[in-house]
């Protein structure tokens, strides 16, 4: 999945227009109850790179029954909304 980062790019600007509204890069907007800024390429890579790590990581330790730590939760709700997706409804971060 980060493989293409210009298309998640793509995707993100895509759903950013769809579900927030039309902003210029680096204005703030409302989404999902948080605020949250709109990202250029440059900001997005690193968040979007970030994110999807710690998603894996969070799929590895529920497979293994591990317990998880509640600021990864709130990471990963943060880092989801940044990034104007919804979490995986299996994983319960809803």
């Amino acid at each position: 999945m980060i493989d293409d980062l210009p298309a998640r790019y793509h995707e993100y600007l895509e759903r950013f227009v769809t579900q927030v509204g039309d902003v210029k890069a680096g204005a703030f907007a409302k989404y999902d109850g948080k605020l949250i800024k709109k990202l250029t390429f440059e900001d997005f890579t690193p968040l979007f790179i970030e994110y999807i790590e710690m998603l894996d990581h969070y799929r590895e330790s529920l497979d293994r029954g591990d317990t998880i730590n509640d600021l990864v939760i709130k990471l990963l709700r943060e880092h989801a909304a940044n990034l104007v997706l919804k979490p995986p409804p299996e994983l319960g971060l809803r």
